[in-house]
């Protein structure tokens, strides 16, 4: 597989996590909890965090909320956790950072949108205001468009010059290269300001996945600041899902974006890192990074009536879910691991040859036994009613004796 040629841009610092070329694409999320709300803040944070998340941005959007920035930095501090927290400031965003300064240096970026900002309008300053607070405090600014907030003004003398032309552009184009203006203009802005260019990151979210593959397409190939993708509103469930993916998949494969979120609608009291764990499956999927080990398993067909294999592909996945916390720490690369889980003989054992680990379950009319391959070759064949035990068993043996410290000196010795 050829290697994805990243567009090259400046390293930007958010806390200890660093957004650019030179570094594999971050993950990030954001919360939906009342910040003021601290101690739930503080746990959905966390939550975000060891799901994966390497950012997590919260909404600063009065007073109360400013307050409490500090105290949730502070209580996920205390717990270990040292994920940067953004702030998400819309409108009175220059108020706020002046009357809090401990939230202004709590936070480890400020998240800006031109639209809310008034910029350009002489009464008011707000996005000066911001920039000049970030310079203050050595903060990243992400410059942040949206075509549901676009600067009206700049649209509309971008609508109307459009209108004077012999041959107008169709609306959909003026409204895409309005966002990339805005985008572009506010970033010129926001260095005259005292930002450094390694202090910018840029978006341009929209909710159409074509909207988003063209306007980011156009805003990369004029500018060399990190991006950050994503839909505005992906949705809920399967569409948030397909929607997200169709959108980031052919950016992500032109070498374009640094940092991405999946923003799915959570169902009522739902699980938050559900977008989490979305993002990291399209990085996965398409090869640009690793987060957890993955299974391979077959949709089943007439040959597997028996629900068996979907049995134990789910609580392979979920034991891997669960391992992975500790696994991470005491067996590096594990990541990288591959199962595959097959209900037949059909396609069972030539995909279990193929994955690190695998195991082909008898279907309805086969003899049952389950043989298990181990890099490529048969390795034993499962009988009974423990055959779910007895591979989780060599699950561990294969992570221990491949990923652990042993293995680790084996390798080394070898290479001398």
């Amino acid at each position: 597989m050829a290697e994805i040629q990243r567009r090259k841009t400046p390293t930007v610092k958010i806390g200890h996590v660093r957004v650019g070329w030179e570094v594999p694409v971050v993950v990030q999320s954001m919360t939906n909890t009342d910040t003021a709300d601290i101690p739930g803040t503080i746990e959905q944070v966390a939550a975000l965090a060891l799901a994966g998340s390497e950012i997590v941005r919260v909404t600063v959007n009065n007073e109360d909320a400013a307050a409490a920035v500090p105290h949730i930095v502070d209580g996920l501090a205390q717990r270990g956790l040292q994920v940067p927290i953004v702030g998400d400031f819309h409108y009175n965003g220059h108020l706020l950072l002046k009357k809090f300064p401990a939230a202004a240096r709590a936070l480890a970026k400020y998240r800006i949108n031109p639209g809310n900002a008034s910029i350009g309008k002489k009464d008011n300053d707000n996005f000066q205001v911001m920039v000049e607070c970030a310079v203050e405090n050595q903060k990243p600014v992400r410059i942040g468009v949206n075509w549901g907030s676009l600067d009206q003004a700049l649209l509309t003398r971008m609508m109307d010059a459009n209108s004077r032309l012999a041959e107008p552009r169709p609306a959909r184009e003026v409204m895409m290269e309005a966002m990339v203006v805005s985008a572009l203009e506010s970033a010129q802005a926001a260095e005259r300001y005292g930002l450094r260019p390694d202090q910018i990151i840029l978006s341009a979210k929209v909710s159409g996945v074509r909207d988003l593959i063209d306007v980011y397409t156009t805003l990369a190939a004029r500018c060399d600041y990190a991006l950050h993708l994503g839909l505005t509103e992906a949705g809920m469930g399967a569409k948030g899902l397909i929607a997200s993916t169709a959108g980031l998949a052919p950016l992500l494969l032109a070498g374009i974006g640094d940092t991405i979120r999946v923003s799915l609608t959570p169902k009522p009291n739902g699980d938050r890192t559900e977008e989490v764990l979305a993002a990291q499956q399209i990085l996965q999927s398409l090869s640009i990074r690793s987060f957890m080990p993955q299974v391979t398993s077959c949709p089943g067909c007439g040959r597997t009536t028996s629900t068996y294999f979907q049995e134990l592909a789910e609580q392979i996945q979920s034991y891997l879910r669960t391992s992975m916390p500790e696994w991470r720490k005491k067996y590096p690369g594990v990541e990288e691991l591959k199962l595959a889980v097959m209900g037949c003989i059909v396609n069972g054992p030539g995909e279990s040859k193929h994955a690190n680990l695998g195991i082909s379950l008898p279907g309805t009319f086969e003899e049952p036994k389950a043989p298990v391959y181990i890099d490529g070759k048969l390795s034993t064949t499962l009988r009974g009613d423990t055959i779910v035990a007895d591979f989780k068993q060599i699950l561990d043996h294969y992570v221990e004796t491949h990923y652990g410290q042993s293995a680790k000196s084996e390798k080394l010795i070898g290479a001398r």
